[in-house]
């Protein structure tokens, strides 16, 4: 089966950053994932150089057009690797295919009557390239830039956008998988209620030269959306080639959300009046904000994936971003978050496991992988091969449906199983017992096999990780050509591997000493009044609506519950209210959630927040904890202001 999927094309007026660096990871990602299940895959980014910013951008660093596009685009070209992602295709919207892919485009749509001529007043913004409509202003501002947008009135050609309004409306309507998730289809949606307007399709060269000139009209150039779109056709051999017909029909496009309306009714109508049919499905991810501010240049917070790399390897950042910020939500990224994803996950979690088992086949097995004698299993045994079963067709499910983080959550569910699993069988003491050693070799195959299995799910996820993972378990060949196929197929693990040298995953990473506050003015200090915070630490505090979907007692724990929640996108929570609550009554209620605190295990559980109670004061003297419950109309997700 084809798959093709696509990031935007990023557009040039400034360097790399980790917005960008995310939505390529993810799309890298998806194609690896892709090419596990066994389909054929086409990968394809590339850099948007047309345009009003470009020119403002060239002219301000005393350059032409050309040469500040070649050296932006180059950075981007140049930071791909640095994140290990492999696109097949990197365009650019100034190769000469694409200009005549455009331009060919243009007369289409114009011939067919799609383009006129005419006279538009309207309220423009510099930033969008693009006029904006009274509804989409906030407080009179662009929601993106927050300037207000300027009054312009010129000639120019339009596309008949509204033509084709009613047919997109039932398109989406018709196929809900054409926009996910499911809150910007209603975005979409809600947009579309209201009468759409046609759309600007060109610049006069009087103010911008920059561009395609249109093919029917040398005196404009293209609107850089219209230039810009089409580069998902042009990268597959629009019209004929032989690409584009095993691609579009299943193309798949990877965006953030402040391009959601180009790419979600700009593209289609314009696919429509081709003649073509849309693309398949358009998935829409949130923002990352820095420390929970938003990311910007002038707050002088803006992430750069080469010093993310540099600070703590690639398959780390590349981990932390996927499961971090769960898709379509935004997330906030901090040095603090990472670092214990990095400990815990990573360390802790992941190498540990890897490490000691290795060394216990090293140790009890003459380092070779053993015969799985299925005869010899006990329930225990049995019960981590069905594990591996459900993560392997849960983990296949999230990640067709970009889910992400829930794909991750379900590997590090059977990885907790993994460590638990040893601490019950105890090797070492297995080891010392003669009459015991049918019993070891089963336990150290289990765990080897089980190895195996965590490197091929993590291979479209940490590359490098899961490489060193088949290499220390003497089956890098196999790894080569594994598939999802042969994950909890047992008869799939290789046979009789001899291990190789045992690395150390994921080092322990200790936090940056900050340097020391300077001293505060004694005077300034006696006028604060002790104990009130500012507002901006309240804001920084995340507050959502969380629905209880499932509760279970934490064992070995008379006080501890763990919390399944959907909030929108399921996490898991410990709190301690089991004293107050049995699980079961606590099935549907919906409780408020701290989102954006850092994950802290609990009992060997990784608690992703915290649901807020009140201690309720008791007879005896002392406290119970109660939860907060909310009102049941309320969605989840929905954020507590």
């Amino acid at each position: 089966m084809p798959t093709y999927v696509t990031t935007p094309i990023y557009y040039v007026n400034a360097q790399p950053h980790l917005g960008h660096a995310y939505t390529t990871i993810i799309t890298d990602t998806y194609s690896r994932f892709r090419r596990l299940v066994g389909d054929t895959v086409r990968f394809q980014t590339g850099t948007d150089e047309h345009g009003e910013k470009i020119a403002e951008a060239a002219a301000k660093a005393g350059s032409s057009p050309r040469a500040y596009v070649d050296s932006i685009a180059a950075l981007f070209q140049e930071t791909w690797p640095l994140l290990n992602v492999q696109p097949d295709y990197i365009i650019r919207t100034t190769d000469a295919d694409h200009i005549a892919t455009v331009q060919r485009i243009l007369d289409k749509v114009h011939q067919q009557g799609d383009i006129y001529f005419s006279e538009y007043a309207g309220l423009y913004c510099r930033g969008c390239e693009r006029f904006l409509t009274d509804k989409e202003l906030v407080e009179g501002k662009c929601p993106d830039h927050l300037v207000e947008p300027e009054p312009i009135a010129e000639q120019n050609y339009f596309f008949r956008m509204s033509k084709y309004q009613d047919w997109l409306i039932d398109h989406i309507k018709q196929h809900p998988e054409f926009i996910t998730p499911e809150r910007y289809r209603n975005e979409v949606l809600a947009f579309l209620d209201e009468p759409l307007e046609d759309l600007c399709i060109s610049r006069p060269t009087s103010r911008l030269t920059w561009g395609i000139p249109l093919p029917f009209d040398q005196n404009f150039v293209t609107y850089v959306w219209f230039d810009a779109l089409i580069n998902y056709l042009t990268g597959i051999g629009y019209p004929d080639g032989p690409l584009f017909a095993e691609y579009w029909p299943v193309a798949e496009h990877v965006i953030a959300k402040d391009i959601l309306k180009p790419h979600a009714i700009y593209w289609p109508t314009m696919l429509k009046s081709m003649g073509l049919a849309p693309f398949w499905r358009l998935h829409v991810h949130g923002y990352w904000n820095v420390d929970s501010t938003k990311m910007s240049k002038s707050l002088g917070n803006v992430i750069r994936p080469r010093e993310l790399v540099e600070e703590y390897g690639v398959d780390p950042v590349r981990y932390f971003l996927l499961r971090e910020m769960s898709f379509g939500l935004d997330a906030s990224f901090s040095n603090d978050a990472i670092l214990a994803r990095q400990n815990a996950d990573l360390a802790n979690d992941l190498g540990n496991l890897f490490s000691r088992s290795l060394t216990m086949i090293g140790k009890y097995a003459q380092g070779r992988l053993p015969h799985l004698d299925t005869s010899l299993l006990e329930e225990g045994d049995r019960e981590l091969q069905e594990a591996l079963q459900h993560m392997a067709a849960e983990y296949e499910v999230e990640m067709n449906g970009f889910r992400f983080r829930k794909a991750l959550q379900k590997i590090w569910e059977v990885i907790s199983l993994l460590n638990r699993y040893i601490v019950t069988n105890a090797p070492w003491e297995l080891a010392k017992d003669p009459q015991q050693q049918g019993r070891l070799q089963t336990v150290l195959a289990l765990l080897g096999g089980s190895l195996w299995m965590m490197a091929v799910v993590l291979k479209p996820v940490m590359p490098e990780t899961a490489a060193k993972m088949a290499k220390a378990l003497g089956m890098e060949d196999a790894f080569a050509s594994a598939t999802m196929a042969q994950v909890a197929n047992w008869d799939a693990v290789p046979k009789g591997a001899a291990l190789d040298e045992v690395p150390q995953l994921f080092p322990r990473m200790e936090k940056k000493k900050e340097p020391p506050a300077p001293a505060q003015n004694s005077k300034k200090a006696v006028v604060t009044e002790s104990g009130l915070i500012e507002f901006a630490q309240f804001k920084a505090l995340e507050l959502r609506v969380a629905q209880i979907n499932a509760a279970q007692r934490v064992k070995k724990s008379d006080r501890l519950l763990k919390l399944t929640l959907c909030a929108p996108e399921e996490r898991t929570v410990v709190a301690g209210i089991a004293q107050a609550y049995v699980p079961e009554e606590l099935i549907g209620k919906k409780v408020v959630l701290a989102a954006n605190l850092k994950p802290a295990k609990l009992m060997g559980i990784v608690s992703e927040g915290m649901v807020l109670a009140a201690k309720e004061p008791l007879e005896d003297g002392s406290e119970r904890l109660r939860l907060l419950f909310v009102d049941p109309a309320m969605s989840p997700g929905s954020k507590i202001a």
